[in-house]
Formats: C-alpha cells, structure tokens, sequence
C-alpha cells in the first residue's frame, strides 16, 4: 500500500503547485503593473522557494528585469534631442539644457534577467517562447550578434524535437513551423531596417534555415538581398530564381529578379521581369517597375 500512498501524496503535491503557480501569476500581474518592484521581487522570492521548478517562474522574472532594465533613463544635455525634452533655464532666462529620456538601458538587471532565461531555456528548452522572449529583448539593446546566434539556435533546436514547440503555460503552438518562421522573418526585417552592416547576419539567418525548409520564400529572397548588397548580383540569381518557381507572383521576389538582371546589364531579362511586377504588384510598385522599364529602354 506504501507506494500508492506515496503516488497520492505526489499527486496532492503537484495540484497544490499547480494552483500555487497561477495564483504567483496573476498577483505579479496585478503588482508589476503597479510599479512597484520591491513587492515585485518580494513575490519572485516567493515563487521560487514554493514552486521553483514552474517554467513560468523563469519567464515572469526574466520579464521583471528586463521590463525594468529597458526602462528611459532620464538625462540632462545641452542639446535637445527629442521633442518631448524639457528646456531648463537658468536665472537670467537662457536655456541651461533639456530633460529628457536617453536610449540607454540597465545593463546588469537586462544580464540578470538573461540568466533567468538561459536557466529557463537549459530546464524547458521547448518552451519558443522563452527563446523568442530572449531574442527580442537583444533587438531592443541592439546586440545583433547575439540576436542571430539565439534565432540560429532555435531553429537547429526545432530541427530536434520535430518543430514540436510549447508557448505560454507550455501549450503546444499550433502550426509551429508557420509561426517560428513568420517570427524569425520579422526579426530579419528588424536587421534589414538597421542598415546594411547586419547583412551577414542575415545571409546566416537564411542559410540556416534553407537547410532544413529549402522552399521557404522569404529565406530564399534574403539570401539574395544580400549577395545584392555585397554586389555579388550572379550569386543572388539561383535563389530568386527558385523562389519565383515556388510563387510565380510574389513581386517582391519578381522586383528583386528584375533588379538584378539590370545590374548585370541584362536589360530584355530586367525588363521580362518589371513587366511582371507591373502584372503583379501593388500600386507603389508598379508605378517605379513603370519607370525602371522606360529607363532601360533609353
């Protein structure tokens, strides 16, 4: 009988946590967005000695310090640098300086809030959205480095458990594969937005992927884009070239054909292929694809 007592005393336990740990969720909820962070952590303690192997005690800490490092930091400068800068002035009336926030951010509570999150990660490593958590907080600091080495392996990591990935309280997500990828594309448009210095980053990130989802469209075009960048324009064909078998209307991919072709000097190609993002396209696009044409045609 001892072991069926033992497995009923298991199982008590394990409900009380459970309650425990939602109960620990909407009091952080309900505290947090308060503003009130020695309460906060007061709470964190709590979580940790009552339920310290609950996964969304990792994410609710991690959620803390980051929120908290991430906060504007107030600043006074001589020069005014946003709108909403206060002007101080001095005795005699004359602009002393303005108050304003700064981009900065708290370095040693965004650390302390990674190592909750790596230790989360190392524990529950199918929990994406923990790893997504973590990738876009380095977006926000603007350590790309780290940035793409978190999505990189995310998405080796997926390879190994069969894309089979938890979210929020451990839910499976449905069609994973979709949303990691719409996810990490999202990310890639971050980079592209911060300039061409992350170009590598992002031939990484696509490679990366075309090794196991070789039909991804968007993977396909932002390997190109960056062979484009680094001007290498016969490298970036193959993978447009696939990308337009796989949807013979994504004008995006079409443009970027195009574009190609005329920078390579092949003008009948350049024009073949403005000719279908005119046929394709959206208003914006078809209005410059308009334009290229009557350019390569002078």
């Amino acid at each position: 009988m001892k072991p069926k007592l033992s497995l009923i005393i298991f199982l008590s336990f394990f409900i009380l946590n459970a309650a425990s740990a939602q109960d620990f969720k909407s009091r952080f909820k309900e505290i947090f967005t308060k503003g009130n962070s020695d309460s906060t952590l007061n709470l964190l303690n709590q979580w940790r000695k009552a339920a310290p192997n609950d996964p969304e005690f990792y994410v609710y800490s991690y959620n803390f310090y980051a929120q908290e490092g991430l906060k504007p930091v107030l600043s006074l400068t001589i020069d005014k640098r946003s709108n909403d800068g206060l002007e101080i002035k001095d005795k005699n009336n004359k602009t002393a300086g303005y108050l304003g926030t700064t981009d900065s951010f708290n370095e040693a509570l965004i650390n302390k809030g990674f190592n909750y999150i790596d230790t989360g990660i190392s524990k529950f490593p199918n929990r994406l959205d923990m790893r997504f958590g973590k990738v876009y907080v380095l977006g926000r600091i603007k350590n790309y480095k780290l940035f793409t080495q978190e999505i990189i392996k995310a998405v080796n990591y997926g390879e190994i458990i069969n894309l089979k990935w938890a979210w929020t309280d451990g839910k499976p997500l449905d069609d994973s594969k979709k949303f990691m990828l719409a996810t990490i594309q999202e990310y890639v448009v971050q980079m592209f937005n911060e300039g061409d210095q992350y170009m590598d980053n992002i031939k990484s990130i696509a490679q990366i992927i075309l090794k196991y989802h070789p039909d991804h469209v968007e993977s396909l075009s932002n390997l190109a884009i960056s062979y484009i960048i680094n001007k290498d324009y016969k490298s970036a064909l193959p993978p447009l070239l696939k990308a337009e078998k796989i949807n013979p209307q994504d004008y995006i991919v079409l443009n970027n054909i195009a574009y190609s072709y005329s920078l390579l000097n092949d003008k009948p190609n350049a024009i073949k292929y403005y000719e279908l993002v005119i046929k394709y396209g959206d208003d914006e696009n078809k209005k410059v694809a308009t334009e290229k044409i009557t350019q390569l045609k002078k």
